[in-house]
């Protein structure tokens, strides 16, 4: 069965003033409908096809470039939708809350940590919020479309959180001070969705 583009949960102004219509529309409508297509293309009469995008990238030939691309971009980004919404903002609570304080000190030292790796991540990439196996927590940041369940990336864990820092994710809206953007994830973070990640993850 063909992956599909998932839909929005919200509109492509929901967001707004942190992150623009216009670049949700071209994101979503075009980025990840790209991803989608393409992820298709390549497990299309391949012993992947069936077989759920989690499995995919975990056991991902990372010599496969259109596989490792398409299926971190398609991944990638069905989580950035879920993790961001018009209600977010604000801080996490209950276990997630006391995890974050347990793994870098308080809930601004993770903040300044996650603003860090998506700041200094050289050209296209994501930074990470992940669950290590023995529940613990950890940020880092990876290249393109790479991402934390795939092997080799040194990065690993279950990502909950993660955070677009291709130019085409904030360039019509910031240009380049992605600094700007950064800060104005914060906003839009949906922190019940990060806290249920976690839950599941654990």
């Amino acid at each position: 069965m063909a992956f599909e583009l998932p839909s929005l949960s919200y509109a492509h102004d929901a967001l707004e003033p942190h992150i623009d219509a216009r670049t949700m529309e071209i994101h979503h409508g075009k980025h990840h409908a790209g991803y989608t297509a393409k992820l298709n293309a390549a497990i299309s009469g391949t012993d992947l096809e069936g077989q759920d995008i989690v499995s995919i990238l975990k056991t991902c030939d990372m010599n496969n470039k259109a596989l490792r691309n398409n299926g971190g971009g398609y991944y990638n980004h069905d989580l950035f939708w879920q993790v961001m919404g018009p209600d977010g903002g604000g801080n996490p609570d209950g276990a997630l809350a006391e995890a974050i304080d347990s793994a870098f000190g308080s809930f601004e030292a993770f903040k300044e940590a996650f603003s860090t790796a998506a700041k200094t991540q050289f050209g296209s990439g994501w930074a990470w919020l992940c669950v290590q196996p023995d529940g613990t927590l950890e940020v880092c940041a990876t290249a393109n479309q790479d991402n934390p369940l795939m092997p080799g990336i040194g990065c690993g864990g279950t990502p909950i959180l993660g955070l677009d820092v291709w130019e085409h994710a904030y360039y019509l809206n910031y240009q380049n001070r992605r600094p700007d953007y950064v800060s104005a994830f914060f906003n839009v973070i949906n922190w019940a969705e990060v806290s249920a990640r976690f839950q599941a993850a654990k």
